[in-house]
C-alpha cells in the first residue's frame, strides 16, 4: 500500500512536464522583472509586494486549513491533506523570496523614510514599532512561527503514513497552531499592507486576510485535485462527492470575504472619520472604483450565485471556471489594496504588475510540484481514509 498512492507513470510525467514548464515561465520572467527593477524600482517593488501577499496566501492558507482539518477530525480533507501540505511546504522558498521586499522598504513604506516621519505626529508616535529593523525582526518571527508548524505538521503526518494510529498529537499540534496563525497574519498584514497608507487602520484587518488566504487555498486546492484526479491514483478515488464538499467550503470562504469586506466598509463609511475614510476614497471615488465593482460583482455575488448549484459543485470543469474566476478576483482584490496607496488619482497598470506576481509564481508552482512529487498523494496512514473513499462511492 505504501507505493498504491503515488503518482501514476502518467501523472508523474504530467507533473514534470509542468515543473520544468512553470520553472522555465518564473526564471524567463525574474529577468525580465530584475530588468524592470533597473528602470522603475518602485512599479517593480509595488508589483512583488502584490504578488508576494497573493502567493504567500495560498500557501498560508492551506497551513490553515490542515489545521482545521485536524481540530474537526472530520473526513472532508482527508483527500486533498496532501496537496494541502505540499504547498504549505513551499513558505521555505517563500521566505526567501521576502528578501526584495526587504531590500524595497523605503520604496514601499512612507514610515521608512525619516524626513517623513519628522513632519507626521502619527509616524513619529509609532516610530519605536514601525522601522527597518523592528518590521524585518518582526517578519522573521512570523516565518520562524510558520515554519515549525510546517515542519511539525509535515513530520508527523509522514510517521502517520509509516505507523498509522490517531491524529491526536496532530491535533493537540494544531490548536495552538490555529491561534498563532490568525495572531501571525494579523501583525503581518499590519506590516506588510496596512501600513502602506500613514492613517489608515482597521480593526478587522487580520481577519479579511484571513479570509482572503482560505479563500484563495480553497480555489487553489480545488484545480490542484481536478487536474490530479485526470490520472490515477485520483481518477478513481477523488469523486464528485469530494469535489461537491470542497466547492460547499469555498462558498463559505466567499461568503466570509464579503462578510468581512462588506463590515470594514461600513463601519468605515458610517463612521466618516477623517483618518478612515480617505482609504476608501481613494478606492471608490476615483477611477479605481472599477476594480471596486469588479470585486463585489465577480468575486461575490456571481460565485455566490454559481455555487449554489450542486450541478456546479460536482461537475470538475464548471467549478474550475469558477475557481479560476475567483483566483483572478484575488488579484484584483491585492491589486485594489496596493496600487491605490501609491496612484492616488486613479487607475494605472504597468507589464511589471503583471510579470513580477507571475514570475513569483512560476517558481511558486514549480516549489509546489516537487513537494507533491517527494510523497503519496493521500494520506495512507489517515484513521479516516477508508471513510473519505466510501463517502465518494456512497454518493455515486
Amino acid at each position: 500500500m505504501s507505493t498504491a498512492f503515488h503518482p501514476s507513470p502518467q501523472l508523474d510525467a504530467d507533473l514534470r512536464t509542468l515543473f520544468v514548464r512553470s520553472l522555465g515561465v518564473g526564471v524567463v520572467l525574474s529577468v525580465l522583472s530584475l530588468v524592470g527593477a533597473f528602470v522603475d524600482p518602485g512599479d517593480f517593488f509595488r508589483s512583488y509586494l502584490m504578488g508576494y501577499l497573493f502567493w504567500l496566501g495560498v500557501a498560508l492558507g492551506a497551513l490553515g486549513i490542515v489545521m482545521m482539518q485536524y481540530l474537526t477530525a472530520g473526513a472532508w480533507g482527508v483527500l486533498t491533506r496532501r496537496t494541502l501540505e505540499s504547498a504549505t511546504r513551499t513558505i521555505p522558498l517563500l521566505a526567501v523570496l521576502f528578501i526584495p521586499i526587504a531590500i524595497g522598504i523605503p520604496s514601499l513604506y512612507d514610515w521608512a523614510h525619516p524626513e517623513l516621519v519628522r513632519k507626521e505626529y502619527v509616524l513619529q508616535h509609532r516610530a519605536g514599532y514601525m522601522n527597518g529593523e523592528m518590521f524585518i525582526l518582526r517578519s522573521g518571527v512570523y516565518f520562524a512561527i510558520w515554519l515549525v508548524f510546517t515542519y511539525l505538521l509535515n513530520k508527523w503526518s509522514a510517521e502517520q503514513d509509516q505507523r498509522g494510529g490517531s491524529e491526536k498529537r496532530l491535533a493537540a499540534l494544531s490548536a495552538p497552531g490555529l491561534i498563532l496563525y490568525v495572531f501571525t497574519v494579523t501583525f503581518s498584514a499590519m506590516d506588510w499592507a496596512e501600513s502602506l497608507e500613514t492613517d489608515w487602520y482597521s480593526t478587522i484587518w487580520g481577519f479579511l486576510f484571513v479570509a482572503n488566504q482560505g479563500l484563495s487555498a480553497f480555489a487553489f486546492v480545488i484545480i490542484a485535485m481536478a487536474l490530479l484526479s485526470k490520472r490515477e491514483p485520483l481518477a478513481s478515488t477523488f469523486k464528485p462527492a469530494h469535489l461537491h464538499d470542497l466547492g460547499k467550503l469555498l462558498l463559505t470562504f466567499v461568503m466570509l470575504w464579503a462578510y468581512f469586506s462588506f463590515s470594514q466598509l461600513l463601519i468605515v463609511w458610517s463612521g466618516n472619520l477623517t483618518d478612515e475614510i480617505p482609504w476608501y476614497l481613494r478606492r471608490l471615488g476615483t477611477s479605481w472604483g472599477w476594480l471596486g465593482v469588479m470585486l463585489i460583482v465577480l468575486e461575490f455575488i456571481v460565485p455566490f450565485l454559481l455555487l449554489l448549484s450542486k450541478d456546479i459543485k460536482r461537475n470538475a470543469k464548471a467549478v474550475c471556471c469558477v475557481v479560476g474566476l475567483i483566483i483572478f478576483m484575488r488579484f484584483v482584490d491585492l491589486m485594489w489594496i496596493v496600487m491605490p496607496s501609491y496612484y492616488q488619482r486613479g487607475f494605472r497598470l504597468s507589464w511589471l504588475n503583471f510579470s513580477v506576481p507571475l514570475a513569483i509564481g512560476g517558481l511558486w508552482i514549480a516549489a509546489f510540484i516537487w513537494q507533491l512529487r517527494n510523497r503519496p498523494l493521500l494520506p495512507i496512514g489517515a484513521p479516516m481514509l477508508e471513510r473519505a473513499l466510501k463517502h465518494g462511492e456512497e454518493e455515486e
